[in-house]
């Protein structure tokens, strides 16, 4: 496939002469190359959004939706193509990739209702003969620079609550996976957009830079590693920017004795190891608390060790591979790093290769058992199908336990009992809560939340935050001549 940037309406060929690989990782086949464009075309695509922005915010609001309307039926009527593309360069299972692509959907659904949900307030005689109003007014011209993991879902945290809004867009795919968001814009074309009112460049941290510089660009999102998270939070909030940046995360599971132990182990495992963990609401460690231990131990081993590994696009497939070789050169290091540190590797997913795959950046299910609270390996953000075990006595240890890291993202409990639940949720701390789900992943109309080192900002995606965060407020205090009520 060829990587063009689309900019002005338009598809460009960039004029570049460095380019990215784009590799199958259970193949090794190249799929595709990804121009990395600078600071030119990022000026370009600003340029574009800028123009447009006068004509699409005063396009009424439930004009505006009657676009995404379009764009929800065709992305339905390719989902298969979308998913497949999903797990070429991705690496996902196909059911995987689907269920990424229901959740864009979703959100499209729910910026439908953006005349609803961006509507003002007026409050009338706030003094005699004095009203005062808020009005929501598009904050501009905004952009994503998304992360590999999810190249399909992830800008749709964003993107049509934007739009909706009346703001203008740029969307930057990770230069690791560029083609999902080809697939998708040659379905954005379909729609008739003005011209300008959504483009695409291609690129890495050159590209990166010009969109946090950018005067013209106002709005931000970002999802990746916290170290990254924090660069463009601080450095676009120098320039005056909104931001909201989702970082890295670590996210606990904690089982208690009256869990349903086969249904926790079910989750957990799915959670753990569903699109090879690499994903930013995984289980990456569990704590057993007391009599929990030992049959969780024995239940998360066996599902380790009997997942199905291989091409995603294979039947019977459960996990795929990692991004690529250099992740799971990273990943199968860290685990060394576990093991020297004195843990037990019960399930050891290190040095896999797939029959008929070899190329393939495959590492299977691993467990580490009896890990260290406060060690590197309990500390650092895998990224990858690995789950580390520990045990304490108490809840109260537990939960203590789950607060000690940096990182806020995601915290999940398995009980039978709602005193626990209850304990739980109000007293850990982290920006999404599962009870007796491995995944808290919110619906669209909820914000995805985070906290700590797992989110810099203020807003969220999705939701309400994603139209909070796309507009400004304006406030009018207005008074009329009694001269020119008396004329009606």
């Amino acid at each position: 496939m060829e990587i063009l940037n689309y900019i002005n309406g338009e598809w460009i060929r960039p004029d570049v002469k460095e380019y990215l690989d784009v590799i199958n990782p259970a193949t090794g086949a190249l799929e595709a190359r990804t121009p990395l464009c600078g600071v030119a075309a990022v000026n370009a695509a600003a340029e574009a959004a800028a123009q447009a922005l006068p004509g699409w915010r005063r396009i009424p609001a439930q004009d505006r939706v009657q676009y995404l309307f379009k764009l929800k039926f065709l992305l339905e009527d390719n989902l298969d193509e979308i998913s497949r593309t999903i797990t070429n360069e991705c690496g996902k299972t196909f059911e995987e990739a689907k269920a990424e692509m229901r959740r864009a959907i979703e959100n499209v659904e729910v910026a439908g209702g953006i005349p609803m949900m961006s509507k003002g307030e007026i409050s009338e005689d706030i003094a005699p003969g004095i009203d005062e109003i808020m009005l929501r007014q598009p904050v501009g011209v905004c952009a994503t620079i998304a992360p590999f993991n999810f190249p399909g879902m992830i800008p749709f945290w964003y993107l049509p609550y934007a739009l909706a809004t009346g703001n203008t867009y740029i969307v930057k795919p990770s230069e690791r996976v560029p083609m999902t968001m080809m697939v998708i814009f040659r379905l954005i074309e379909k729609l008739g957009l003005p011209k300008g009112v959504i483009n695409m460049v291609h690129g890495g941290k050159e590209a990166v830079d010009g969109i946090l510089d950018h005067p013209a660009i106002r709005a931000i999102t970002f999802v990746g590693s916290t170290p990254t998270a924090r660069y463009i939070y601080r450095r676009a909030a120098e320039n005056g920017k909104r931001v909201q940046a989702q970082g890295g995360a670590k996210n606990p599971v904690i089982v208690l004795p009256d869990a349903d132990m086969e249904m926790a182990t079910k989750i957990i495992a799915d959670s753990a190891f569903g699109c090879a963990g690499q994903r930013c609401l995984a289980v990456s460690w569990a704590v057993t608390v007391g009599e929990a231990r030992n049959p969780f131990m024995e239940l998360i081993c066996d599902a380790a060790a009997s997942r199905t590994v291989g091409y995603g696009l294979d039947a019977g497939v459960q996990m795929g591979p990692v991004i690529n070789h250099g992740s799971k050169a990273r990943i199968e290091q860290l685990i060394g790093v576990g093991v020297n540190e004195g843990a037990a590797i019960p399930v050891d997913g290190r040095a896999t290769s797939v029959k008929g795959y070899e190329n393939g950046a495959f590492i299977r299910p691993t467990i580490l058992a009896d890990v260290k609270p406060g060690s590197e390996i309990a500390r650092t953000e895998i990224f990858g199908p690995v789950l580390s075990l520990m045990h304490v006595n108490t809840i109260d240890e537990a939960i203590a336990l789950a607060n000690s890291g940096v990182y806020g993202n995601q915290a999940s409990l398995f009980t039978s009992s709602g005193s626990a639940a209850r304990k739980f949720r109000y007293e850990v701390d982290a920006g999404n809560i599962g009870i007796n789900i491995g995944v808290a992943a919110p619906m669209a109309f909820f914000p995805f939340s985070g906290w700590k080192e797992s989110f810099f900002g203020d807003m969220h995606g999705q939701g309400m935050d994603a139209v909070e965060f796309f507009t400004q407020k304006k406030i009018v205090v207005e008074r009329w001549p009694k001269e020119w009520t008396r004329k009606f």
